[in-house]
């Protein structure tokens, strides 16, 4: 019998993120409560961040909360979003930006190995950039490990592939 493996990554899918910005951007551009707002979302894919913009901190809460709504729906895991402050910007407006979580930060992965390893299921975890691969000789080790880390508040969205 060979080793099994899988991996444990954390990312997010930006075209289902820029889908649910579309969709956020057209329900604020229909809703009473913000008719003459300035406000807007941006994704920027090269940075994985999302700058949100609007007219003051009680619109950028429902602008946020109408956004995850959406995101939800697309099944965009919300754990991915990091919020950053709440800033003034130009005109009299408030903006935040949001980073979207991309690969598995290194001291994240050493704690989910730790984890693992102090489960005793007899498999391995190696930290690859910002994944980890878990291998064991038994496939129920594996499902079993899978489970044991689902149940766990990790403080990120993980994904668990190429189950083999």
């Amino acid at each position: 019998m060979g080793e099994h493996s899988f991996d444990i990554v954390s990312n997010v899918d930006l075209q289902e993120v820029s889908n649910a910005i579309q969709q956020a951007m057209k329900e604020i551009g229909q809703r009473y409560d913000f008719k003459g707002s300035k406000s807007s979302i941006e994704l920027d894919k090269g940075n994985n961040e999302m700058t949100i913009v609007s007219d003051d901190e009680y619109k950028l809460k429902s602008v946020v909360d109408i956004l995850e709504s959406k995101l939800i729906k697309r099944k965009v895991p919300i754990k991915a979003l990091n919020y950053g402050t709440i800033e003034s910007a130009l005109s009299g407006t408030v903006k935040q930006v949001v980073k979207l979580q991309q690969g598995i930060p290194t001291e994240k992965g050493k704690e989910i190995a730790k984890i693992i390893k102090t489960a005793k299921l007899k498999v391995q975890a190696e930290i690859q950039k910002d994944q980890l691969r878990v291998k064991g000789k038994d496939i129920d080790n594996l499902q079993s490990t899978i489970s044991m880390l689902k149940e766990k508040d990790l403080g990120i969205h993980v994904d668990f592939v190429n189950f083999r």
